[in-house]
């Protein structure tokens, strides 16, 4: 969607309440306006955006597709629009932000905990909401101003988005420690066969990357265990149900009780993580300062 002009933060408080409410009646008191002034607010920003944002009926409001796709957006806005009115309340407290990102969950699960929580120690002020979702739900993400900027892997190859590479993210084998292909110092593609791996399903951006390399690597591997996520494939092997491969960043960084992991070679396959923005976008000082210190900071042992 694109970015929204010609409107205030009246119509989109409008906006939000009326999603909230799906009444004209109640959203108007709740404002503290007319139902006509409500029903203005509406017109004007369905006119900016150039579409309808609600089906109404004489009993029922209820959002259009595009009304929905709008509201995380239009929260995001008024929250950073608030905060900023707070902070410029006491200008002698360190101005409080908001930094929103779309990550991919295994960057949020195991590395970005550890990375905030040394930027929220500079920065205490500073709120951080993660999404974490899937590598395309991110780049929609970003791409619609959902969120400021992402980490990934795609967006490379997007007019829309600039993509600024942190390192590469190999993928490698996770087995239980007492797995024979763990006596190995390296695994070889073709030493998986005629064992029982889990992989993610192919709605996943990994499973398209990893069967692209693969099919220009001549390869076929047979895959016993299909997951959606990369974490439940984890949770596979730490069953005995098999053996899974899934990028290092995926695995647990400071080591595991039961899992370990080796790298994978003949062919060597890796994703290059990056953070991906909209092209020609300004980020706000606080992202500007995270994405600048993540891109010094990237550990070479996530890499």
């Amino acid at each position: 969607m694109s970015v929204i002009f010609n409107c205030d933060t009246l119509d989109l408080r409008a906006f939000i309440v009326l999603m909230e409410l799906s009444n004209f009646r109640r959203a108007a008191d709740a404002l503290n306006m007319s139902q006509p002034a409500l029903s203005r607010r509406i017109q004007k920003l369905e006119a900016t955006v150039g579409a309808q944002l609600f089906q109404r009926t004489t009993r029922h409001v209820a959002p259009t597709a595009i009304g929905r796709e709008l509201e995380p957006l239009a929260r995001r806005l008024l929250d950073e629009f608030d905060s900023s009115l707070f902070s410029f309340r006491d200008i002698g407290v360190r101005r409080a932000a908001l930094i929103t990102m779309a990550c991919l969950p295994t960057a949020a699960f195991y590395f970005l905990p550890s990375f905030i929580k040394a930027f929220n120690a500079d920065f205490p002020d500073v709120r951080i909401r993660v999404l974490d979702l899937t590598a395309n739900a991110g780049v929609d993400a970003v791409s619609r101003g959902e969120a400021e900027f992402g980490i990934n892997f795609m967006g490379a190859g997007s007019s829309e988005l600039e993509f600024l590479p942190l390192g590469e993210d190999p993928f490698v084998l996770a087995a239980l420690k007492d797995h024979p292909l763990m006596a190995k110092e390296e695994v070889e593609w073709a030493d998986l066969y005629g064992h029982r791996l889990i992989t993610v399903d192919r709605s996943s951006g990994n499973r398209t990357l990893l069967d692209a390399a693969l099919a220009r690597a001549n390869l076929k591997i047979n895959w016993f265990f299909e997951t959606t996520h990369l974490s439940t494939s984890l949770g596979f092997v730490e069953a005995g149900l098999g053996i899974s491969v899934l990028p290092r960043l995926a695995t647990p960084m400071n080591g595991h009780p039961i899992i370990t992991t080796r790298p994978l070679r003949a062919p060597a396959l890796s994703r290059t993580i990056g953070i991906i923005k909209r092209r020609n976008f300004s980020l706000s000082p606080p992202a500007q300062q995270f994405v600048d210190r993540l891109m010094q900071q990237w550990p070479d042992d996530a890499n």
